[in-house]
Formats: structure tokens, C-alpha cells, sequence
């Protein structure tokens, strides 16, 4: 029996969404935040109204739009990576040590000055993504080229990350937690990052030979390599490419703030694993990884000002909302489609 939300046609998304399962979380989300609109209209006192008040103010967008950056860009890298064949379990790691570098880029150039006439904030940003990709490739060459367990070479990827950013800001800078640099880009500047790269991202998957390529990687790569296209070297370009996404959000989460905060899980908190999450929740598809990704980050932006408005709402059970949520589309809904020969090593026949 077919999903009578898929049946909906929405002629601008139509193009850029190509499974009804993608089609129905966009519709669904749509419906949910409309009712919760006509809800809280007419009961303007009650918690369901102060939800809506909060869910539809400028302050939530605006958070919502600063911790989206890094969920969504992170969530578009684990695509390349995964769709190639390589699983990236190592994105927080990833978002996590450009975080740093970009904050420590900065303070060294200093806000307000340049290098060869390239401002301070556009120097933070670049090498944050390349400490990513550094990092990425490294993960790369342990798996593709000593087909090392990927699972375990990831989480490897976060705990040196989340062991070494914080170890290198004690020394830098006195302490885990950075100085603040006085000067951010603004939530405009993330919110137009990830949009570019959503479609971008989407674009390269399935516009592009690349593209038929990554996914032929993931899916069949023997028969990638009979035609003659080297498997490893479209998996090295899947990992890089996630390194270089995850370099741009985490860079995007900590130059929102200026800062570098490393205490704890540091300032990134789980995003690269919610970013995981999102790429499987919207199914591989950019768009739908967008959505998954807005959808999170407008969770944590609401519990916090819930939480300011008086309602006792604990962080933990409120982070746990965006697994359960998967849980239950999932199976409702769908299931995500995983690239059958993802994780799988590949020893090409030349």
C-alpha cells in the first residue's frame, strides 16, 4: 500500500527529491509545523502556544540556523563518504578539530587583519577545513589502503580529536576553553553555506559522472572496475570530501561564537554523530539530510528557550528526541537504503 503522503507533488522539490520516502518527511515536517502554528494560535496560553511562539520567533531561526551548519554539512560529507563505500563514524572528530584550528587561525592572523589580502575570518575557515581534510585523509589511507576496520578507525579519528584539540588549546591558550576573538560571521553567513552546499552536494551526486561513479563505488564496485575506473581513488575523493564538508561546519560552529570551547564533549557535542543520524534519517539524499539536520538543531535552539521560560526540560532527554524521532519514521514510514557494499574492503582485479 503506498503512502498517500508520497503521492503529493511539489513542483519546485520535485526535481531535487527522488524517493517517496524523502518526499514524505519534507510533506510530514511541513504538516507537523503547520499544525503546531494553528494550534498555538488558538490556544496562545498554554504550553502547546508558548511551544509555537518559541518555534516561530526570530531568535529560535537564528540559533536554529547557527547549530544547523554543522549537523548539515557533516551529514553531507558522511554521504559522499558512505555512497563511495567507506563509512565515516569520524565526523565529530572531523567537526571537532576545525573547530580548533580555525579559532587558533584567527587569533593568530587577528581579527581585523589579512594575509595577502584575505581576511582573518575567510584564513580561520580555510585552515579549519584543511585540518579536516588532513585528518580525513589520514583515515583514508588506514582504510582503503591498509583496509583497516573502519568502524574502529573512526571512532579512533573522534577520540584523538577530542583528546588533541582540547590538550592543544591548554597549551596555546592556558586553557580548553579559547579567548573569545570579539568578531563571528553571522548565522546569514552559515545558513548560506549550507543551502550552497545541500545543492551543490546534490548537483555532484546526480548530475555528475563523479557521481555515478560514488555511487557505483558503494553499490558495485567490481563493476566500476571493470569499466575501467579505479575504485580506491573514488573512495579517497568520498572520505576527502567529507573532510573538506566537516571542515566548513565545524569551522562555521565556532567562528558563530568566536570561540573554541573544549571542555567536556567540547563545543560540538555529539553533532557529528546527530549528523550521521541525519544523512540516514533524510536517506542518503542531500535534501532530505537538510531537512533532518534543520529539523534537529530547531529541537535544541526550542529546549533551550523553553528552558529559559521556566519549563524544567533536561538536556539529555531532549538530545535523545531526534534518535527516537528516527526510530519511529523509520519504521512507519520507510527504511533508509544503505549502499550494499558499504564498509566492505575492495581488492581491485588489475
Amino acid at each position: 500500500m503506498r503512502n498517500p503522503i508520497a503521492d503529493l507533488s511539489i513542483p519546485i522539490l520535485d526535481d531535487l527529491i527522488e524517493s517517496d520516502y524523502t518526499r514524505s518527511l519534507v510533506v510530514g515536517v511541513v504538516v507537523v509545523f503547520g499544525l503546531l502554528g494553528v494550534v498555538g494560535a488558538a490556544f496562545p496560553d498554554s504550553v502547546a502556544g508558548d511551544l509555537a511562539a518559541i518555534a516561530f520567533s526570530t531568535s529560535t531561526a537564528t540559533s536554529t540556523a547557527r547549530l544547523a551548519a554543522p549537523i548539515v554539512l557533516a551529514g553531507l560529507g558522511g554521504i559522499f563518504a558512505e555512497k563511495s563505500g567507506v563509512i565515516n563514524i569520524g565526523l565529530e572528530g572531523l567537526l571537532i578539530i576545525s573547530a580548533f584550528v580555525s579559532i587558533y587561525a584567527a587569533s593568530v592572523v587577528g581579527i581585523g587583519n589579512s594575509v595577502l589580502g584575505v581576511p582573518a575570518l575567510a584564513v580561520a575557515f580555510l585552515a579549519g577545513i584543511a585540518a579536516s581534510t588532513v585528518l580525513s585523509a589520514v583515515f583514508a589511507v588506514v582504510c582503503i589502503e591498509f583496509k583497516a576496520d573502519q568502524i574502529i578507525a573512526g571512532l579512533a579519528v573522534w577520540l584523538i580529536a577530542l583528546g588533541l584539540a582540547p590538550f592543544l588549546s591548554r597549551v596555546l591558550f592556558g586553557g580548553v576553553n579559547t579567548p573569545n576573538l570579539g568578531a563571528s560571521v553571522g548565522w546569514r553567513y552559515s545558513a548560506t553555506l549550507v543551502v550552497v552546499a545541500t545543492l551543490g552536494s546534490w548537483w555532484l551526486l546526480n548530475r555528475t559522472a563523479f557521481g555515478k561513479h560514488l555511487r557505483a563505488s558503494g553499490e558495485n564496485p567490481k563493476a566500476l572496475d571493470t569499466v575501467g575506473v579505479s575504485v580506491s581513488r573514488v573512495r579517497y575523493a568520498g572520505v576527502l570530501l567529507s573532510g573538506v564538508l566537516s571542515g566548513v561546519g565545524g569551522s562555521a560552529l565556532a567562528l558563530s561564537i568566536g570561540q573554541f570551547v573544549g571542555s567536556g564533549e567540547t563545543m560540538v557535542q555529539g553533532k557529528g554523530f546527530i549528523a550521521i543520524v541525519a544523512y540516514l534519517f533524510g536517506n542518503y539524499n542531500p535534501l532530505g539530510t537538510l531537512g533532518a539536520g534543520v529539523l534537529f538543531a530547531g529541537l535544541d535552539a526550542t529546549q533551550i528557550r523553553l528552558q529559559q521560560l521556566g519549563y524544567a526540560i533536561p538536556d539529555t532527554l531532549v538530545q535523545t528526541i531526534p534518535y527516537v524521532v528516527v526510530i519511529v519514521v523509520l519504521t512507519l514510514v520507510g527504511r533508509t537504503q544503505i549502499p550494499e557494499a558499504a564498509g566492505e574492503h575492495y581488492e581491485t582485479e588489475e
